[in-house]
C-alpha cells in the first residue's frame, strides 16, 4: 500500500461514497473503518471514516460535517484502455446526480472529481490538433483524438 493516501472531507456520506466507490471500481475492497466510541463530535457506533481501496489506491472518505468542501483542484484520474471503458465509468460516476464539466472532467454525487481519460491521451495532447479537438469534448471521444492526432 502507499504511503500516501488520499484523505477526502465529506459532510456525513462517508459511508455512501464509499458504497458507490465500491460497486464502481473492479477488485475495490474495504480496508479498513473507525466508527465513534461515543467521544467526540460523533454519537457512538458511527462512521468516522473509512478507507478503501480503488484500483490499487488506497483511499480515506472522512464525515467531516459541512465546514470543508471538495473542489475541482483536486481530481482522480482514470486511465482507460478503450472507449468502452471511458463510457462505462462516465456513466457510473456520473449518475445519480454527477455532472459533467470539461475535457474529460466530471464531478460525482458526492462532489468528488474525476478525469476519465484514454491511457494514451498524454501522448496524444502533444499534437496541437488534438489539444484543440480535446478542448471541444466534455466525456472524451477517444477515436476523434487519435484522428486529431494524426493531423
Amino acid at each position: 500500500m502507499n504511503k500516501i493516501t488520499p484523505f477526502l472531507w465529506l459532510d456525513n456520506n462517508a459511508e455512501q461514497a464509499a458504497e458507490f466507490y465500491l460497486a464502481i471500481f473492479p477488485h475495490a475492497r474495504k480496508i479498513t473503518e473507525l466508527r465513534s466510541s461515543g467521544v467526540g463530535p460523533w454519537p457512538a457506533d458511527t462512521l468516522a471514516a473509512i478507507t478503501i481501496e480503488l484500483m490499487g489506491q488506497a483511499v480515506t472518505l472522512f464525515n467531516g460535517g459541512p465546514k470543508q468542501h471538495l473542489s475541482e483542484a483536486f481530481s482522480f484520474w482514470i486511465t482507460c484502455k478503450d472507449q468502452a471503458e471511458i463510457d462505462h465509468y462516465w456513466s457510473v460516476l456520473t449518475k445519480g446526480g454527477g455532472k459533467e464539466i470539461a475535457c474529460g472532467w466530471l464531478k460525482d454525487k458526492f462532489g468528488v472529481c474525476w478525469q476519465v481519460v484514454p491511457e494514451n491521451i498524454l501522448e496524444l495532447l502533444r499534437h496541437p490538433k488534438a489539444m484543440q479537438a480535446m478542448m471541444q469534448m466534455t466525456k472524451f471521444d477517444k477515436a476523434k483524438l487519435e484522428a486529431a492526432a494524426q493531423q
